[in-house]
């Protein structure tokens, strides 16, 4: 198990791009959670099988179809308690 946590930058909000991200995450069993940044950049922690996580990172370089990502910045991560991929209020 490891555990990444991105920032995605462009346009990212009001895209459903967290709604995509739950989605996405839960189809591959990734553990974490993904929130909006008041810097109008999205933040997300993936936490499973190294493979997962990459395949889940090169998704987000898109995201879903009205979005426009600019970026990522990747960061090592400690794993998440919680079970399951989550949707957490705006930082």
């Amino acid at each position: 198990m490891s555990a990444r946590r991105i920032v995605i930058s462009g346009k990212v909000q009001g895209v459903w791009y967290r709604a995509w991200t739950v989605s996405e995450a839960n189809k591959r069993g990734l553990k974490g959670w993904v929130r909006n940044l008041s810097s109008g950049q999205v933040e997300a922690l993936f936490a499973g099988p190294v493979t997962r996580i990459e395949e889940m990172v090169d998704l987000c370089r898109k995201g879903p179809p009205l979005a426009r990502v600019s970026g990522i910045d990747s960061f090592d991560a400690e794993e998440p308690d919680e079970s399951g991929f989550h949707q957490w209020p705006d930082a």
